[in-house]
């Protein structure tokens, strides 16, 4: 069944309020699969973005804010407990948000190469120019996602998780186009193998933690999409509105290679006479998914990602409805 979630941001303050909307607006979409998600507020600062919240994560990896963002530390400070409270705020939320729920449960979390790639050294560049940096991040993300997978049971006994591996950046990883900290020169290229390798740890974490199925979403980088084959992922993500014909041809080798697709799609455009564009939304998936010869019943297995925390709470709401509606039209063309 053609499915709907989300990458993880919101906007607002409040988890609470967050969370119980976006409970309740995925769990009875009828004939679409609704998939719920956790949901991260970076409105509310450095500490709650995707990155603080994977610095939260880590064990026995301390970091802390410094000039240009979260750098490793000698130690753990405000910084870090801060970070950690918020996570707590957020299991709360989610339990009352999602009390007594049985289902799927997407969680989005930051790969260790992408955080890598946002991470300081203690005195130094960025941590994914070091080799041993990106390796003890791997291994440390693996090991906090397991207990965050295990403190989410204890919040939502009935869920069954779906990790969702954030990794925008292994694009730029690879290609050896990462500005360094001087932004004079760009940091060294890391090979794709040892980038999978270090994804693929994760990978592994989030199963041995339980997750029910993994997914690499790449970001708009098509030249990545065989990694999440590589890193032993179930489905990959990518952000279908910025690929080419050429990218739609790397997408349509991993379907027929056995991965489902997670497509990130824009938010539907709306006008003043024809309201949202739900067609035009659909249509970033259907007309490459014809033009490329995929079966239509493939796109049963499509899930739609919207990323609305940009837009303010009633626009991210109307975003999520506008993806439920897009996603019965593939699922129209999937039974035709």
């Amino acid at each position: 069944m053609t499915g709907v979630s989300g990458v993880g941001g919101w906007p607002g303050t409040d988890p609470l309020e967050a969370q119980g909307v976006v409970v309740g607006d995925l769990v009875d979409t009828g004939d679409v699969d609704g998939l719920p998600f956790t949901v991260t507020l970076p409105a509310r600062g450095p500490w709650a973005t995707p990155t603080g919240q994977a610095v939260a994560r880590l064990v026995e990896l301390p970091a802390e804010l410094g000039p240009h963002g979260w750098r490793l530390a000698d130690r753990p400070g405000a910084d870090l407990a801060r970070a950690r409270a918020l996570r707590r705020e957020d299991l709360d939320a989610l339990a009352v948000a999602a009390h007594g729920y049985e289902g799927p449960l997407v969680v989005p979390v930051l790969g260790p190469v992408t955080l890598a790639a946002e991470l300081y050294l203690a005195r130094g560049d960025r941590a994914v120019a070091d080799a041993g940096a990106v390796r003890e991040l791997a291994e440390s993300s693996a090991a906090g996602l397991g207990e965050h997978l295990a403190d989410l049971a204890r919040a939502v006994p009935g869920a069954r998780p779906t990790v969702l591996v954030l990794e925008s950046l292994v694009g730029q990883v690879v290609a050896g186009v990462l500005p360094s900290f001087s932004g004079y020169r760009p940091l060294r290229a890391v090979a794709a193998p040892v980038v999978g390798e270090r994804v693929a740890a994760l990978v592994r974490g989030a199963r041995e933690g339980g997750a029910e199925r993994v997914v690499v979403h790449v970001g708009s980088t098509a030249t990545a999409v065989p990694l999440a084959r590589s890193a032993g992922a179930d489905a990959v993500a990518v952000e279908v509105e910025a690929l080419g014909e050429a990218g739609w041809e790397r997408v349509a080798e991993a379907v027929e290679g056995g991965l489902r697709l997670w497509a990130q799609v824009p938010v539907q455009a709306t006008s003043q006479c024809a309201g949202p564009d739900v067609r035009g939304q659909a249509d970033t998936v259907l007309r490459p998914w014809r033009a490329l010869g995929l079966p239509a019943r493939g796109l049963d297995d499509v899930v739609l990602l919207v990323d609305p925390a940009g837009s303010g709470p009633d626009d991210a709401r109307g975003a999520l409805a506008g993806a439920v509606r897009a996603a019965r039209l593939l699922a129209e063309h999937a039974q035709s």
